[in-house]
């Protein structure tokens, strides 16, 4: 999978505390559908300037965060999702195993008008639309890209 995706999941599961070891952190990953070696791990860490300390590996201090730019949502819409259904104004949208979170976290960021918010799980994801009229202009845009 592509790395930009894989440190933004390492960076999503940081936010929710810390990880002991380089070890815990590739099972976390594995979980998620990455499969990444230890040099890779140590290359990734670096490059999120990531703080070893004696609890384990966490965000730098003093920083909300490190940026991470996505590729553009169309790319990942194209490379991970694989249909999508919509529900009065909900979408729900089914993706590759481990998907789901850089895909939402894409289309949040794209701040487009039919989304009012997105809940995203390990393979699917809720939108929130501000209506049903919303709701299928956005899976048609979604369907779309598919193509």
């Amino acid at each position: 999978m592509n790395k930009t995706l894989r440190q933004r999941a390492i960076l999503e599961s940081l936010k929710h505390g810390t990880f002991a070891s380089q070890d815990d952190l590739q099972r976390l990953l594995r979980k998620r559908g990455f499969k990444v070696g230890q040099a890779t791990l140590s290359r990734d860490i670096r490059d999120l300037n990531l703080s070893k300390t004696h609890h384990g590996y966490s965000l730098p201090q003093n920083e909300s965060g490190v940026a991470v730019a996505l590729p553009p949502v169309s790319r990942l819409v194209r490379e991970f999702v694989l249909g999508v259904r919509s529900a009065q104004n909900l979408l729900v949208v089914k993706t590759i195993v481990g998907s789901a979170q850089p895909v939402a976290a894409a289309l949040d960021e794209a701040d487009w008008p039919e989304v009012v918010g997105t809940i995203a799980g390990d393979d699917t994801i809720l939108i929130v639309c501000p209506d049903k009229e919303e709701a299928h202009r956005l899976a048609r845009r979604i369907e779309e890209m598919l193509s």
